[in-house]
């Protein structure tokens, strides 16, 4: 998983500092002081209008959104005048310096925290949190531990800001990115069914609007005339994909020891075949022992026994020690359960026809 940071109730910053995999800094730095100490001296908002977002300030919406515990979230981009994203890659875009990302968490009406990654340089993201007053006239940075407990979210839970480090691991290690905007994020062909959707609303950037204002380079036509989709035989594995890709697809990318664990989530993997994808998740042996199965049977989907599958038990979790996602959340996603459920019990099956038992499933 990834994710960001902290509350400036005290005088200590709470940034994390990012370099690209394999990346050496370069051009113009920013270190932890140079995060402003309020929300609006980041840019994020005009002159002279403290809760006016600022016009060159472009707000977005990912078709699939991140699980957060049932929090309203807005979020904004800002691309320096002039730049181009480099899509050369078109499974990670490269962004220019100075790219911003805001996210902003509410609970209840309340603005909690606002979140920003800066790239400050081009090889080089910074992070923090800036958590909102409780009367809501201003957001300070939080500390590097985070901030505990900062809202109720449900009977005897709340809402923490995470802490530096937990930026770091959302952020940080391989690939540093945002998480809702890339291809698939930003298609219009917006899946219908997606859990927990938020509406396209007018303005807001899509692959459409980046397309036409030549915010890509090299140019992608194609990304309109055929928008990124899910490569799924059915429309609710194709949902199913769209979810695991944005609560899961951060860590499980398929880059290193987890893919052992889990096939690639991550969105290429879904776009050129999202059928196999979920096939792959089928009777695969998973090192997590899911309670009551015997040693080495464990495996991430059962559809003999859809309660034992590792993926359904662990999003059942609110544990530390077992629940996925491991950070940022501590209410289950019943909706998202609920849906997964289904898909095991009457769709799973039609993936592979003749697909023999995994040896797991075979030992039952």
């Amino acid at each position: 998983m990834r994710r960001a940071l902290a509350i400036g109730l005290v005088a200590l910053p709470v940034v994390a500092t990012i370099v690209a995999a394999g990346g050496t800094p370069t051009g113009p730095e920013a270190d932890a002081g140079e995060l402003p100490q309020r929300l609006v001296d980041t840019g994020l908002y005009g002159p002279g209008r403290p809760d006016g977002i600022a016009d060159q300030n472009r707000p977005y919406v990912p078709q699939y959104p991140l699980w957060t515990d049932g929090a309203a979230k807005a979020r904004w981009v800002y691309l320096p005048p002039g730049t181009t994203i480099d899509v050369s890659n078109m499974d990670d875009w490269d962004f220019p310096a100075g790219t911003k990302f805001w996210k902003e968490f509410a609970f209840d009406g309340r603005r909690v925290e606002t979140r920003l990654l800066w790239k400050v340089s081009s090889s080089r993201w910074v992070a923090g949190s800036y958590v909102w007053h409780e009367d809501g006239t201003d957001a300070t940075l939080a500390p590097p531990q985070g901030v505990r407990g900062v809202a109720e979210v449900a009977p005897g839970r709340r809402h923490s800001i995470p802490s530096r480090a937990d930026c770091a691991a959302c952020h940080g290690e391989r690939r540093t990115a945002p998480l809702g905007f890339n291809p698939l994020q930003l298609s219009t062909d917006r899946d219908p069914n997606a859990i927990h959707a938020e509406p396209l609303m007018p303005g807001m950037v899509t692959l459409a609007t980046l397309v036409d204002e030549r915010r890509l380079s090299p140019a992608a036509p194609g990304l309109v005339d055929h928008p990124p989709r899910i490569a799924a035989s059915h429309p609710r594995t194709r949902t199913v994909l769209g979810y695991l890709s944005a609560n899961c697809g951060g860590c499980h990318d398929g880059s290193d020891s987890l893919s052992v664990a889990i096939p690639s989530l991550r969105y290429p993997a879904l776009l050129r075949d999202g059928d196999a994808v979920a096939q792959s998740l089928v009777g695969q042996p998973t090192k997590w022992q899911v309670p009551g199965r015997s040693d080495g049977t464990s495996v991430l989907i059962d559809p003999s026994a859809p309660e034992q599958s590792a993926i359904l038990v662990r999003m059942h979790s609110r544990r530390p020690s077992s629940q996925m996602p491991p950070l940022g959340t501590v209410v289950r996603d019943q909706e998202a359960i609920d849906l997964l459920t289904t898909w095991v019990e009457h769709d799973v099956q039609a993936l592979a026809p003749g697909r023999p038992a995994s040896r797991a499933l075979t030992r039952r």
